[in-house]
C-alpha cells in the first residue's frame, strides 16, 4: 500500500475526533447545534496544536486560544472548562480513532506477514497524516494528569502488543523466527516513532513516508522472517 492509497481508505481523522467529542460530551457542551459544535471544536483543536507546538502547552492560555481561534472567552468556556481538559479530550479521542483504524485494517489480513506489513504501514501513514497530533501527543504527555499519563503509556504499549501478537502468531506458523517477541515489538515501535519525532532529518534527505515504510519493512523482514536453509551438496570427485 502507498500513502496516497491509504488516504482514500480512511475518513478525515480530524473531523472524526470532533464528531466523537460531540457525541461523548454533548450533554456537557452548552451549545446545541451539532454543525456549530463540530466546526468550533475543529477550530479549538487546530489552534491548540498550533500554539502548543510553537509556544508550548504550559505557556499557552485560554486567552491565547480565544484570540487565535476568534472565539470569545465565553464561547470557549462553553466547550471546555480549562486548557487541561482540552488536552485530555483531544488526545484521548485521537488515541481511540488511531487504535480503531489500526485494528480494523490489520484484521482484514489473514497471514502474519501481511498483518505485520499492514501494522507498520498503517502506523507510519497515520503519523504522516496526523503528524502534528502525534508529535504534540508525545511531547505534551508530561502535562497530563497521572491517570491520563498512564492512559497514554498504555496506548503505546497497546500498539506494541499488537505487533508482538503478530510476531508470536507468525512464530507459531513457522514464518517468523524464534526471537524475543516483546523486545522486537518494542524496537519496531521505536523505528515507527522516529518518523514523526525526527522527521526533519528524513526530509533533508528527501525521504518520503513511502520510502521510509519500504525500507523499514525490508529491515524488519530480514530480521523476523525465517530464511530458507541453503542446501549444500557434496562436490563431485575430480
Amino acid at each position: 500500500m502507498k500513502y496516497d492509497e491509504f488516504l482514500h481508505t480512511i475518513p478525515d481523522s480530524r473531523m472524526d475526533i470532533c464528531r466523537n467529542v460531540f457525541l461523548e460530551y454533548r450533554d456537557k457542551i452548552k451549545i446545541k447545534k451539532e454543525k456549530t459544535i463540530i466546526k468550533n471544536l475543529e477550530k479549538i483543536f487546530k489552534v491548540t496544536l498550533r500554539i502548543g507546538i510553537d509556544k508550548g502547552f504550559q505557556a499557552m492560555t485560554m486567552r491565547d486560544l480565544s484570540s487565535t481561534s476568534n472565539l470569545s472567552m465565553g464561547a470557549l468556556y462553553s466547550y471546555f472548562s480549562s486548557k487541561e481538559e482540552i488536552l485530555r479530550v483531544f488526545l484521548s479521542e485521537g488515541r481511540k480513532i488511531i487504535s480503531q483504524i489500526l485494528v480494523e485494517l490489520i484484521e482484514k489480513e489473514k497471514e502474519p506477514v501481511a498483518k505485520l506489513k499492514t501494522a507498520v504501514e498503517v502506523h507510519l501513514f497515520l503519523t504522516e497524516k496526523m503528524h502534528k497530533w502525534f508529535y504534540f501527543s508525545y511531547m505534551e504527555a508530561k502535562n497530563l494528569s497521572p491517570e491520563e499519563r498512564e492512559n497514554a503509556v498504555q496506548s503505546e504499549l497497546y500498539t506494541e502488543k499488537l505487533i508482538e501478537n503478530i510476531l508470536i502468531d507468525g512464530d507459531k506458523k513457522g514464518v517468523f523466527a524464534k526471537i524475543d517477541h516483546s523486545l522486537a515489538a518494542s524496537v519496531i515501535k521505536a523505528m515507527l516513532q522516529d518518523w514523526y519525532l525526527k522527521r526533519g532529518k528524513y526530509s533533508k534527505r528527501n525521504i518520503d513516508v513511502d520510502h521510509y515504510a519500504e525500507f523499514i519493512m525490508s529491515f524488519i523482514n530480514s530480521f523476523v522472517i525465517v530464511q530458507p536453509v541453503k542446501k549444500s551438496y557434496p562436490q563431485s570427485p575430480v
